[in-house]
């Protein structure tokens, strides 16, 4: 590989970002988990073949009602309202990312600009097929493509291995 060319036999030079999953244009972008503590995956996302046909296009995280949502990441509001009965908010990052979060009642107001981890609404219960308490739908999407918003955090632990070769 080119971008190790200089990098001494057995020592690892790399760049790494959270966002490698989804591939972000800004490799200097932190995203988090938009419930604290970390929550449990109730439900996993399922990419329709089509955007048209049936799917899952974002996680169900478990929570409790009146929780506070975080933002994932460093954004600006683009919508903070209701969406088909569900009070939605959606978030533009870097690299044409947009996340998106419901139920939630907003504290933020389109146009706002918001760092990662600040508080950006509270979690309602009646999400359909949540069999907790309350789930947090997290979705995730670059342009028309919908992408797995999990590919945002790690979740499992980084390991580094030696190159091979020289």
């Amino acid at each position: 590989m080119t971008m190790f060319r200089g990098a001494r036999r057995g020592v690892v030079v790399a760049v790494i970002s959270c966002c490698v999953a989804v591939g972000t244009a800004s490799a200097d972008a932190r995203f988090d988990w938009p419930l604290a503590p970390r929550p449990h995956v109730e439900r996993a996302f399922d990419k329709p073949a089509k955007n048209w046909l049936p799917g899952h296009r974002g996680v169900d995280l478990g929570g409790s009602a009146g929780q506070s949502v975080l933002a994932a990441g460093d954004g600006i509001v683009v919508f903070a309202g209701v969406v088909a009965g569900k009070p939605t908010v959606s978030i533009d990052h870097s690299g044409g990312l947009r996340t998106t979060y419901e139920p939630v009642v907003a504290v933020v107001r389109a146009g706002e600009r918001v760092a990662a981890r600040s508080v950006i609404g509270t979690l309602e219960t009646g999400h359909e097929g949540c069999a907790v308490e309350a789930c947090l739908h997290w979705g995730l999407r670059r342009g028309r493509e919908y992408l797995d918003p999990l590919g945002l955090v790690r979740t499992q632990p980084l390991r580094l291995k030696p190159l091979k070769g020289g």
